[in-house]
């Protein structure tokens, strides 16, 4: 939760002396059941998750009868199993909160938030009111409530206005627990690159959205199949007749209590693989963006927010995005899989990476599990490229077979360290030698895809000392 969060970037400022923290996106998901497990499938991308909420911190709780026992059967299942089971955590804080909810008393600072944030927020608490009431695909709604201009929803915001309040209250105590967070370390918050057609942003934002269509990737050679992400596009005609209103209010949300902002797949600010409904990504087709307003709007955002901006430039990567990115600052993203060059010959404009959530940890890799669980997938895996891959892996960290994945990701990462990227990052995974990745790209319940916990608790992650001895061959001197 985000009292983690705060912890983590405390411990990791203090004690490994890092400069940022970098997290996955904190989008909200649907409200209800089953929760979403990726945070790249959100229902908004202004707004974020309460599975993130401490919920100890949430005023009122503590005089809520059933807490103790609530929080008893919620630390239990960090004991029972590696597996992170949403629906059951979900059950249990919004229990509590709403429990907490009921006794609320109110809040100049919930008022201010509440007008701050404006006819957004009542947006979207009145979505997740009528969400939880006719289901959670808005388009099979009662056909009075499909759209958020239709006077039924004026009225039904009015009759619902304590439910919906609730779910903006809960979005107030997020903002209050992340401002928090961001005090203890830089955070760079991670952007989704599109949202569940099902969800908030897709019905408030409808005129704009193509529901026809969703955003995907071409094959290549980690993914022969392709890959369609199920996220409806922006029509970027009428994206940009509404004044680029969506996109400017979900920059301004990325940017919010940010240090930094990573713009996932930032190519789709040039172009979006496009693919019909039902149809397979072999059938799709790249869709021109008027780039040069969205990146002059990033800018002005990234500007008026004082936070950096980091541009996902992996995959299919046309020259003139990059030329384009590094003509604005946007930082480019390296990552030592896919560089052939050594780390020194990196742009200085960068952050620097081993790996991502979507591709193998440095143990993975080098075991042969990640390449093994492919198989068993029926994941049609570039064995010559995993090879390849993991051969040019050795070569840099100076490996051979007998070297232990341990050894392998310090040298590694001691590599990474002599680039003169302006940012480098490491992961937890690799600092603990996880084996499995975070994200099976191409899978969807065949692999528990951001749903596989670090083996060890933070708690124990403090005691650890390999995550400080990554931190020691990462460490550089100021310059």
């Amino acid at each position: 939760d985000l009292a983690d969060l705060r912890r983590l970037g405390k411990w990791s400022a203090g004690e490994l002396g890092a400069g940022l923290l970098l997290v996955n996106p904190l989008h909200a998901a649907l409200p209800g059941l089953p929760q979403t497990a990726s945070p790249y499938f959100p229902s908004s991308r202004r707004f974020r998750n309460p599975l993130y909420l401490r919920v100890e911190e949430v005023p009122g709780v503590a005089e809520v009868a059933e807490t103790a026992e609530l929080a008893a059967a919620g630390r239990a299942l960090t004991t029972s199993d590696r597996r992170i089971d949403r629906d059951e955590v979900y059950r249990l804080k919004m229990a509590a909160l709403e429990a907490a909810w009921e006794r609320w008393p109110g809040d100049r600072l919930f008022d201010a938030y509440r007008r701050g944030q404006g006819e957004t927020l009542e947006d979207y608490g009145a979505f997740c009111a009528l969400t939880e009431e006719y289901g959670r695909s808005w388009e099979q709604w009662p056909a009075e409530y499909r759209h958020p201009d239709s006077p039924h929803v004026t009225e039904y915001r009015r009759r619902n206005a304590r439910r919906a309040g609730f779910h903006m209250w809960l979005q107030w105590l997020l903002d209050v627990q992340l401002r928090k967070a961001a005090a203890e370390i830089p955070l760079v918050q991670d952007l989704a690159i599109g949202v569940d057609p099902a969800g908030a942003d897709a019905w408030l934002w409808q005129d704009v959205v193509v529901g026809e269509m969703s955003v995907g990737a071409p094959a290549d050679e980690f993914n022969t199949k392709g890959q369609d992400w199920g996220l409806p596009p922006f029509d970027p005609w009428k994206l940009r007749a509404a004044g680029y209103g969506p996109f400017i209010q979900t920059m301004r949300a990325a940017m919010r209590h940010a240090g930094g902002m990573r713009l996932d797949h930032v190519m789709g600010l040039f172009r979006l693989f496009w693919v019909p409904r039902g149809a397979s990504p072999t059938e799709g087709t790249y869709v021109r963006y008027p780039s040069a307003d969205l990146l002059n709007i990033v800018a002005l955002e990234s500007h008026r927010n004082g936070a950096y901006v980091v541009g996902e430039d992996l995959g299919t990567v046309e020259d003139e995005v990059r030329r384009e990115l590094a003509a604005r600052d946007v930082l480019s993203y390296r990552l030592l899989w896919f560089e052939r060059e050594p780390p020194e010959r990196w742009p200085e404009k960068a952050l620097a990476a081993v790996t991502t959530h979507d591709l193998p940890t440095v143990a993975g890799l080098w075991t042969g599990t990640d390449l093994e669980a492919q198989r068993k997938l029926d994941m049609e895996p570039n064995e010559e490229g995993t090879a390849a891959t993991r051969d040019h892996l050795g070569g840099v960290a100076g490996a051979s077979d007998e070297t232990s994945a341990e050894d392998l990701a310090l040298s590694a990462y001691g590599a990474l360290a002599r680039t003169p990227c302006l940012l480098i990052t490491g992961t937890l995974d690799d600092a603990v030698g996880v084996e499995e990745r975070p994200n099976m790209p191409g899978t969807t319940d065949e692999w528990p895809n951001w749903s596989i916990a670090l083996p060890c608790t933070l708690e124990e992650l403090e005691q650890d000392p390999r995550p400080a001895r990554l931190a020691a061959v990462l460490r550089r001197e100021p310059h």
